[in-house]
């Protein structure tokens, strides 16, 4: 076993563990603190495939601006904080029986997989491939997602605003 694979089922391995404690937790907090686990070693997944720009996306957008905007969204919600206990037989096996049905097929998929020739020049410069690509090929894709995203801005203050109004004409 060499550096390269141990470093993978390290990252693979908190991967898959962040999201199992994210899922099992009870405090939203911890959830989100195991959700940036999972989102780190992630990023470090990315970094072995020489993906660094994405992997710098990953660590910019998800585990700062996503993780922060949830922690800001917890503290500015009002709820209650009960434990609710279900212990359901048939959905813990319903759930058990997909996940044996989606390891199966994962399995079979990558046992069958077919090896083509991989792109020797596609991990050179790829932070530039790709600058080069979305500022000159699809600039006005880009341009479009960068005014959706205002307008949704826009449309989420205006909400957030009648909905401050509407609560003191109720008191």
């Amino acid at each position: 076993m060499n550096g390269e694979v141990l470093v993978f089922l390290i990252l693979a391995s908190l991967a898959v563990i962040g999201g199992l404690l994210m899922l099992n937790l009870k405090k939203v907090v911890h959830m989100l603190l195991s959700l940036v686990l999972t989102f780190l070693s992630i990023a470090g997944l990315f970094i072995m495939l020489s993906a660094e720009f994405v992997a710098v996306v990953q660590v910019l957008i998800y585990s700062g601006a996503v993780t922060i905007m949830m922690i800001f969204g917890i503290m500015l919600t009002r709820h209650q904080d009960e434990q609710r206990v279900q212990k359901n037989r048939v959905r813990t096996w319903v759930v058990l029986i997909g996940i044996l049905v989606f390891f199966y097929t994962m399995y079979e998929a990558i046992t069958r997989f077919v090896s083509v020739e991989q792109a020797s020049e596609l991990h050179i410069e790829n932070t530039k491939q790709i600058g080069m690509a979305l500022y000159a090929k699809y600039v006005i894709p880009f341009e479009l997602t960068s005014v959706l995203l205002l307008v949704a801005l826009i449309g989420a203050i205006v909400l957030a605003k009648r909905e401050e109004e509407e609560e003191v004409k109720q008191e």
